[in-house]
């Protein structure tokens, strides 16, 4: 069973390299990395962008976590990143088999991103689909979830 996968962490600060170049930073926010699984669909990626945007990570007045990105107007950073759909069940090695083909994982990351930016602007910043990165990341609180967004179920 495929889920498209994010896992966030709520940031101070983070930023991705490439050969030494800065691409994508954000000062308080969420740091997202991404997984695409082989079954994922344009639904899922919107429904987990969705989800990002909305999700309530970040203190109120009152310290509880009752914020989200668009209360707080946080940066996103989202990182492509496929080793999260490894399979890690058995053997010393992991396993890719449900990690989607690379024009798949990358159209759905683009579209995620399209989708991240139509709803935060220029607080969007991104990785590199395929590229060598370096991720550097101060997390607050430490914070840290993983989300998993399933197919939608039809019903007949």
């Amino acid at each position: 069973r495929f889920a498209m996968i994010g896992l966030l962490q709520r940031v101070s600060e983070a930023q991705v390299t490439v050969d030494g170049q800065v691409i994508g930073s954000i000062a308080d926010g969420l740091l997202v990395f991404l997984a695409v699984e082989a079954g994922d669909t344009s639904t899922q990626a919107d429904r987990l962008i969705e989800r990002l945007v909305g999700y309530r990570v970040f203190p109120d007045p009152a310290g509880r976590m009752n914020l989200s990105l668009l209360d707080t107007r946080g940066g996103l950073l989202l990182v492509p990143q496929f080793t999260l759909a490894a399979g890690t069940d058995k053997g010393m090695r992991p396993s890719f088999g449900s990690a989607a083909p690379p024009e798949h994982g990358r159209a759905l990351f683009d579209r995620a991103a399209t989708r991240a930016r139509l709803q935060l602007g220029n607080r969007v910043a991104t990785g590199q689909f395929g590229a060598h990165m370096q991720v550097r990341l101060t997390n607050d609180g430490p914070v840290t979830f993983w989300l998993r967004v399933p197919p939608v179920e039809r019903k007949l």
